[in-house]
């Protein structure tokens, strides 16, 4: 069945002034592939896993609105997550109120015979998931040690509307690594699908700690994009 339109309303036509940072940053999507010299705050991610088997995943993040400005007649600050809502009557995800903002972050652990096997993350709005999906199959079933799980060819897709305004989206739209396989690029675009080749190292930020199956030994690892996600032991 058709959703109702309301539902799939289409993206907010561009009409700002091309010299607004926060507009900028809006029409790239999300500031966390932005180069690191130029993103003064960003979403981060923080896990630890410790000699015990205790586990923790963390993805602090507010959005990108800098800061959370208070409204001072009000008495209260602004909660940047706000922005992920339509400002549609009628919308599934119509700001209204008592309703809580849809929220984009997926830090993860998972467990193996009831004790935490893997703790991961990454910052990067809606495509956090897929990249965190790649990362646990490298993982978890292609056999692929911690650190190499984060280094192997990241994509994702921009198919459904994203989270933040102006709620864009692209259709048909695979977006990868250039370290994709050529023939797999070629086999994608033959089947219809539009692939976007951009800089490798570029996609996701994984960071993950764990312990080893059978408990001995605690791991870690971090992907080396973007040269400042670190892993260690203490």
């Amino acid at each position: 069945m058709d959703a109702p339109r309301s539902s799939r309303p289409s993206p907010t036509p561009d009409d700002t002034e091309p010299d607004s940072e926060v507009m900028s940053q809006l029409r790239n999507g999300l500031p966390t592939i932005l180069r690191a010299t130029t993103a003064k705050a960003d979403t981060c991610t923080v896990t630890v896993v410790d000699r015990y088997g205790n586990a923790v995943a963390a993805t602090p993040s507010g959005g990108w609105m800098k800061s959370s400005p208070a409204v001072g007649s009000l008495g209260f600050p602004l909660g940047t997550r706000g922005q992920s809502m339509y400002l549609v009557p009628g919308h599934p995800n119509s700001l209204e109120p008592g309703k809580r903002p849809r929220t984009t972050l997926s830090p993860t652990i998972v467990l193996r015979d009831g004790r935490p096997l893997l703790a991961f993350g990454t910052p990067g709005g809606d495509r956090q998931d897929q990249w965190t999906l790649q990362f646990f199959l490298n993982a978890v079933e292609f056999g692929l040690d911690l650190q190499h799980s984060t280094e192997t060819t990241a994509f994702h897709t921009d198919q459904v509307p994203a989270s933040f305004t102006p709620h864009a989206y692209r259709p048909g739209v695979l977006v990868a690594e250039e370290t994709c396989d050529p023939e797999s690029v070629d086999a994608l675009r033959r089947r219809g699908h539009e692939v976007e080749l951009v800089p490798a190292y570029s996609l996701g930020r994984i960071c993950a700690t764990g312990l080893t199956p059978d408990g001995e030994f605690v791991r870690a690892a971090a992907s080396p994009r973007g040269r400042h996600a670190y892993a260690g032991c203490a």
